[in-house]
């Protein structure tokens, strides 16, 4: 019997979740406060509406249990091209552009995860890859990091054997479960954390003295995963759990503030830990040292936004953002959540207003009054409207399934400490989308692109199911 890619996918976000617990007990901590706290929310829904519960299991979306995203960084385009690759086994794929010299750091990214809502439902791992950007370091810097990352391998020879193997073979079904088990062995070894840096102390410090993300990519011999993201269903309590249990926890909550109807991505973390990292010296020795970078990160999704809803979101905390910065109000200051929640006000928080006014993306299905049939359908064309007010067709909200740089980039900016590097090259540059599919070796899919086409494709089998010739919007 061969693997799936869903198999392959899902077996592989087991075996790194399970590894990441081993390097970071805290991780493995805050996944059973996740648990706990997705528990207590989901019975105390089943006793507000009178339901009988006797497992918060048998309500508790399956895909909250396993659900996970992580974070890479990587150096050169022969990494990038090549962790695409090896995603791509898994059907996961680039998806959306993100410029994260917004949040002054000299990188962009991408998303590699599942596209169709078949696979989505059947494990929705993602990771969220970062690359850096030499254009944006100093001279000397970027000599020392060319030379550095031109020395390393992140990948095993024997992983690139067997991806190569995977991509001669006929697809969904690139491998039985020993030969996937073995690709998943390989793999790991990609993610890994390693305690020995391929650089010598005054290196590290030269790097880090430029941005610390610069020497995170760069003085070790793996792109170690620096955090792995369980998703629940109440960041709130997720948050008060963590400050509880003594955890070094974020001030705030990065996103939107708290909603009815959540939007886009609310995330966050507890601080990075400070790890024992041992430097070479030019005698061939290691001298002691230390690295921070790898943290624990939660999320709760919300609704994706259309383009329209995206633009009115992204006016909304420019707004917040100005106003703040002219009071000099600092994110953890109580101050800026009520500025926050007065700003959002502005942003409709009624399902059928995020319908009506076309500012999120929805899942469109048949009724059961609709599966009956109802002759005065039979004209052959009819808008959604009509349908919606017949009670034939009803919609529900299409989850967000990726990113807002600017969130991760405040989750990020807690675990650098201070610096007192000029940012000014990198808050100063611009976008580079053509020169990251060049590293990538493929464009990126646009996210709202894929979002509109899972919409529309929904409301498509709507109209065959109903036997109609057309459904406008």
């Amino acid at each position: 019997m061969e693997w799936s890619q869903d198999s392959l996918r899902a077996s592989f976000c087991h075996a790194l979740s399970e590894m990441y617990k081993t390097e970071v007990p805290l991780y493995g901590d805050l996944v059973d406060l996740v648990y706990q706290a997705d528990t207590e929310t989901v019975t105390a829904q089943a006793k507000r509406s009178s339901n009988d519960l006797t497992d918060a299991d048998e309500i508790l979306p399956a895909r909250h249990r396993v659900e996970r995203h992580g974070a890479i960084r990587l150096g050169t385009a022969q990494e990038l091209t090549t962790i695409r690759r090896l995603f791509a086994i898994m059907d996961m794929h680039p998806v959306g552009y993100y410029d994260l010299t917004l949040a002054g750091f000299p990188m962009h990214a991408t998303a590699f995860r599942p596209t169709s809502p078949e696979a989505l439902s059947r494990h929705p791992f993602r990771v969220f890859t970062t690359v850096l950007r030499m254009d944006l370091l100093t001279p000397r810097t970027r000599l020392l990091a060319e030379r550095a990352l031109s020395q390393r391998s992140i990948f095993t020879d024997r992983l690139q054997t067997l991806m190569e193997l995977a991509e001669s073979r006929q697809q969904p079904n690139p491998f039985t479960p020993e030969a996937g088990q073995e690709l998943i062995a390989e793999a790991l070894k990609t993610f890994r954390w390693h305690s020995h840096a391929t650089v010598t102390l005054d290196e590290y410090q030269t790097l880090k003295a430029e941005h610390p993300l610069i020497a995170d990519i760069v003085s070790f011999p793996s792109c170690h995963i620096n955090h792995l993201t369980p998703r629940t269903l109440d960041i709130d309590a997720v948050q008060s759990r963590m400050w509880g249990a003594g955890m070094p926890a974020k001030e705030r909550i990065e996103g939107p503030p708290r909603r009815k109807c959540p939007i886009l991505l609310r995330q966050t973390s507890f601080k990075a830990r400070e790890e024992t990292v041992f430097f070479r010296t030019g005698h061939g020795d290691y001298v002691k040292g230390s690295h921070t970078a790898r943290f624990g990160e939660v999320e709760q999704r919300g609704f994706a936004l259309t383009r329209k809803g995206r633009k009115l979101y992204d006016d909304i905390l420019a707004a917040v953002n100005t106003e703040v910065a002219a009071k000099e109000i600092g994110a953890g200051d109580a101050q800026y959540e009520s500025i926050l929640e007065r700003h959002f006000q502005g942003f409709p928080d009624e399902l059928g207003e995020l319908w009506a006014q076309k500012l999120a993306f929805f899942y469109y299905h048949v009724t059961a009054k609709g599966s009956e049939g109802l002759s005065g359908l039979r004209l052959g064309t009819a808008s959604v409207s009509q349908l919606l007010r017949e009670g034939v067709l009803e919609y529900e909200p299409i989850t967000y399934e990726d990113f807002l740089p600017l969130s991760a980039g405040g989750i990020f900016n807690s675990n650098l400490g201070n610096t007192t590097q000029s940012k000014r090259l990198i808050m100063e540059a611009e976008p580079d989308l053509d020169g990251f599919h060049r590293m990538l070796g493929v464009p990126t899919t646009d996210e709202f692109s894929l979002y509109a086409r899972m919409q529309s494709d929904s409301l498509d089998q709507c109209r065959v199911q109903l036997g109609l010739e057309e459904i406008t919007e």
